[in-house]
């Protein structure tokens, strides 16, 4: 259960995260972790759209969204599980952030995140629904000879049991002029940089998901789960081509170190593992930066 709320805490991060590495104005990507021997396999599809705004002294008041439709296919014959519910997830941010320029090298940053999170099978009900609050300060050194970028704070992630603000810390280093090192969550990871906007990168990330059952699935024990959380570890390697400074492609490759598909009941509990072996797992995409 500590992993599963830590996992949790850091997927929040990503958000928040993404503004230390410059905010995503659009992104278009495809995930897929093929089937393993769980006999499940999962398909995401997601969109992210941000408008940047500039306001006085160089802050940025950004509000976008994101979507993310999940496919989830199990196939086992050990098991008696209603599939109804289990097929299709979404997940719909609303992003609301403001970055204050606070001098030349650093910024501090507030994002609310507003989260719709279901099935969608049955009209919008209380559990769809959830709030993330990141607040955080970003410093950003590219005019020194081994340019560096911190971003550090707290994040709260209404979808976890522990509700108190938790820490955040990432860290990115070019530490050579063809080499980047990135430590921090939820990605760790190192670049290698070479001509004309071709990069080759190792990752260490975490990936996953929290949805409600707005059908509450009944299991052989005549227990019911109210919802559905997956929690995955990742090692990849990848390739990305900025087209322009702003503008690239990427797609990687990899495998998962762990990972954790549980049902859960009404209080958030554990109540069934749907799926916990290792699995393939592919990524790609077209992103557009500031």
């Amino acid at each position: 259960m500590r992993l599963a709320v830590l996992i949790s805490l850091l997927l929040l991060c990503i958000f928040s995260l993404t503004y230390g590495q410059t905010p995503d104005v659009f992104r278009l990507e495809y995930m897929l972790m093929p089937r393993n021997d769980s006999g499940a396999k999962l398909a995401r599809f997601k969109v992210v759209a941000n408008i940047p705004l500039k306001v006085k002294d160089s802050s940025l008041f950004v509000v976008g969204g994101e979507y993310n439709r999940l496919a989830y296919d199990l196939q086992r014959k050990d098991i008696t599980l209603g599939q109804e519910g289990l097929n299709y997830f979404h997940i719909v941010d609303l992003n609301l952030a403001y970055v204050h320029h606070y001098s030349k090298n650093w910024r501090f940053i507030g994002v609310l995140t507003p989260r719709l999170s279901s099935t969608l099978t049955n009209p919008l009900e209380n559990g769809d629904f959830l709030v993330n609050v990141t607040v955080g300060a970003f410093r950003d050194r590219q005019d020194i000879s081994k340019p560096t970028r911190l971003v550090m704070g707290l994040a709260y992630n209404s979808a976890i049991a522990l509700h108190i603000p938790l820490p955040f810390l990432y860290f990115e280093k070019r530490f050579h002029p063809n080499w980047t090192y990135v430590v921090g969550v939820p990605k760790t990871g190192l670049k290698r940089h070479f001509k004309n906007g071709h990069i080759i990168q190792t990752e260490f990330i975490l990936d996953g998901y929290f949805v409600n059952l707005q059908n509450d699935t009944a299991l052989a024990d005549a227990s019911f789960a109210s919802s559905i959380s997956s929690s995955a570890a990742v090692i990849t390697l990848g390739y990305s081509y900025n087209i322009t400074k702003e503008m690239s492609f990427y797609a990687f490759a990899g495998h998962t170190v762990f990972q954790s598909g549980v049902l859960r009941d009404i209080d958030r509990n554990d109540i069934f593992t749907l799926n916990d072996d290792p699995s393939f797992y592919f990524r790609t995409g077209f992103r557009i930066g500031l």
